[in-house]
């Protein structure tokens, strides 16, 4: 067992504080510095079926991805999604922590295992950052690949969901040069056209910037995209992150058997 704010100092040497975006809200988002800690849930978000996991395991507290407090809340009252949320935690004496963009950006944050699970090299920055590796990374496929034979090992090496794959591009066009971004990164689709990748892979692309993005002309050719879950992309993120964690004595970590992704239904 150890005091929280022991173990948050020592999550902030894994995941600084200083390295998350200026919109992002991490850290301590309900608890008390001075609980006492046993065991840690992992998991991409917070909903009332994780807290339930949690307190069937016992844990004292659960480390998500995605911040529960993101944006600000007029009401923490039972009636209303996030109140009712935080009043769980705290009836089930629960602390909350959240590791977001100070964790995408670090080396083995979800894009880079998202290159690694894809079979890709040289990874370099797809943003580079103040701090940590950078956002998404820049990768290589050890030889050049038709784009259809590419999307199939993204759907692959990624678990499944009712929302599938889907790409936009010549299914025969060859792909080499690939660049990753978990999440929502329709963001940077500037940065990548401006670059020399030929694919891009992230999730959530909304129809008007990726038909202004496949319809750009490039010297290099169009640029195809693979959109995939926004879950199951950042999914990767919990294993790794427990096994790193494990190292920290006197707390058992554990990763979340949850699936939190909205999407739970295809039309066949």
């Amino acid at each position: 067992m150890i005091q929280l704010s022991e173990l948050i100092a020592e999550f902030e040497t894994i995941w600084p504080t200083s390295h998350a975006d200026d919109w992002d809200r991490v850290g301590l988002q309900v608890g008390s510095l001075g609980d006492q800690v046993s065991k840690v849930l992992v998991a991409v978000d917070l909903t009332d079926s994780v807290i339930d996991e949690a307190v069937t395991i016992g844990a004292n507290l659960i480390i998500t991805h995605h911040p529960l407090l993101l944006k600000p809340v007029e009401t923490v009252t039972d009636e209303k999604l996030k109140g009712s949320l935080i009043a769980k935690l705290i009836k089930n004496s629960i602390s909350l922590f959240t590791a977001h963009t100070n964790a995408d950006v670090q080396l083995d944050g979800a894009s880079t295992l998202m290159a690694n699970a894809f079979g890709l090299s040289n990874l370099k920055p797809l943003m580079p950052t103040g701090g940590g590796f950078g956002h998404g990374c820049v990768g290589e496929l050890p030889e050049a690949t038709r784009l259809d034979e590419f999307a199939k090992r993204v759907s692959a090496n990624l678990p499944e969901t009712a929302r599938r794959v889907v790409f936009a591009g010549e299914p025969n066009q060859l792909v080499k040069k690939v660049a990753i971004c978990s999440g929502a990164g329709d963001s940077f689709l500037a940065e990548v056209l401006a670059s020399d990748v030929d694919v891009y892979v992230t999730s959530d692309l909304r129809h008007h910037p990726t038909l202004d993005a496949i319809s750009t002309p490039r010297a290099g050719g169009p640029l195809a995209l693979i959109d995939v879950a926004h879950w199951a992309a950042e999914s990767l993120w919990v294993p790794a992150a427990t096994a790193k964690l494990a190292k920290i004595d006197g707390v058992n970590f554990v990763s979340s058997t949850t699936k939190t992704d909205p999407w739970t239904q295809e039309v066949n």
